[in-house]
């Protein structure tokens, strides 16, 4: 959950990122422990920053134009991962050059917290289009659990000088601010053994993500998001889960019991609703995930006209022969396919022609500015009209105000979801909130 600054702080973004200003994280911070300490909640606040390796290089070598669109994408996929991953607030700033700030209210482990900024160290480092040239960034980042009424000042030096510890570390890519070294905690090894035991036990949990029609705001489905309640770590969120995954090549049991789980739930819903399925690149580099999700749908009982397949970008960077040949078998069965994320990074507009498209699904970045900036209103009108003309119906997800979702509303978007109506919840809360809709 992204926090929202006030006005004075929509004021002082970055003009670069659109991220907020440091006085909207001291506000932050000092509103959520005022709100703990009112709770009587002890946990600490946690905090990491990330640094880029060579970032100087690349100014150099393409230009400040080049340097400027890679701070904005690490931007996005910063706040796009701890979106996924993070149950509780948190607020991101750019701290100074090629240096990002993300503190979260989230009551969590230390490893649990370094498992985090592992997997967001990876998420930064995949390859970046620039320019026509692609980039592979090397992140570094420094880890902190802070004190009780620790000072956004002392916490970003304390953050700086680890990092710089990092930095001059050839290989270190993690370091905790009080100056220990990563601890080994659960090794990759032992997770993908944990795994291996959740898949087969009871410990994937699937939540879902009320959808909504924007017209009529009434409830239309739901879309199926993973969980990992794993007994020492606690709540993985499902970055970390398919990354631990495709690690291990257990991509595909994943993948097929997430769906299993989630339709024999589904099925039970009142006749209309929809579920919407997220699709990994490993999925779509299989020949067979076609027949296989079709016959585990058939399994289940559960109408495929009101399946939904959500596919990101960057599913679609391997074989795109293979991707268009294995959506066109899907759609043959009833499926319908949106392209998720739509907005999240150099949006690669080719996909729009030859992929067989029913919906266009916009991140949530996409709508954060649309109330007080006339520029992402725009660019928000842009590409709604283009969908438009492409018969493509828009889906808005990260609505967290009645203000976005009526302007969302007017511009004729067709569904949204965010945090505004629901959060993410267990299948009998959905099946509760379902009948109340009638």
């Amino acid at each position: 959950m992204v926090t929202q600054p006030s006005h004075d702080a929509e004021e002082a973004r970055d003009a670069l990122t659109g991220l907020p200003g440091t006085e909207a994280v001291r506000m932050r911070l000092a509103e959520w422990r005022a709100g703990r300490a009112a709770a009587g909640e002890a946990a600490p606040i946690h905090a990491l920053l990330l640094g880029l390796r060579r970032f100087d290089a690349v100014n150099l070598a393409y230009g400040a134009g080049a340097g400027d669109a890679l701070l904005a994408e690490v931007a996005l996929r910063l706040l796009h991962f701890a979106g996924d991953e993070l149950d509780g607030a948190f607020i991101a700033t750019r701290a100074s050059g090629g240096n990002f700030l993300l503190i979260a209210n989230e009551p969590c482990s230390r490893e649990r917290w370094q498992l985090f900024a592992d997997q967001l160290a990876d998420a930064i480092a995949r390859p970046t289009m620039i320019t026509g040239e692609t980039l592979r960034l090397s992140p570094r980042l420094a880890l902190l659990r802070a004190t009780a009424d620790e000072s956004l000042s002392s916490m970003l030096d304390r953050l700086g000088q680890a990092l710089d510890t990092a930095r001059g570390q050839q290989g270190r890519r993690l370091v905790w601010a009080d100056g220990e070294v990563v601890r080994p905690g659960h090794s990759t090894a032992r997770l993908e053994a944990d795994l291996l035991r959740a898949i087969e036990g009871e410990e994937i949990e699937i939540l879902f993500q009320p959808q909504y029609a924007l017209h009529t705001d009434s409830l239309t489905g739901a879309e199926a998001l993973a969980r990992w309640n794993h007994p020492e770590l606690g709540r993985i969120g499902a970055g970390t889960l398919f990354a631990l995954a495709e690690r291990a090549d257990h991509v595909a049991p994943l993948s097929q019991h997430i769906a299993r789980r989630a339709l024999d739930e589904a099925r039970t819903w009142r006749a209309g609703l929809r579920l919407s399925l997220n699709v990994t690149p490993a999925d779509l580099a299989a020949a067979s995930y076609a027949s296989q999700l079709s016959a585990i749908v058939a399994e289940c009982g559960f109408p495929a006209e009101r399946l939904t397949l959500e596919v990101t970008e960057q599913a679609l960077l391997g074989d795109i022969h293979m991707v268009q040949w294995t959506l066109r078998e899907l759609v043959r069965c009833g499926i319908r396919i949106a392209l998720d994320d739509f907005g999240a990074g150099f949006c690669n507009f080719r996909y729009l022609k030859l992929l067989p498209l029913h919906y266009l699904k916009l991140d949530r970045t996409m709508i954060e500015g649309i109330t007080v900036d006339p520029r992402d209103l725009a660019v928000f009108r842009a590409i709604v009209a283009m969908a438009d003309s492409l018969d493509l119906q828009v889906i808005v997800e990260g609505v967290e105000t009645e203000a976005q979702r009526a302007l969302v509303a007017a511009e004729n978007c067709a569904f949204y979801q965010g945090f505004l109506r629901a959060r993410p919840m267990s299948g009998p809360r959905f099946a509760d909130l379902a009948r109340s809709y009638g």
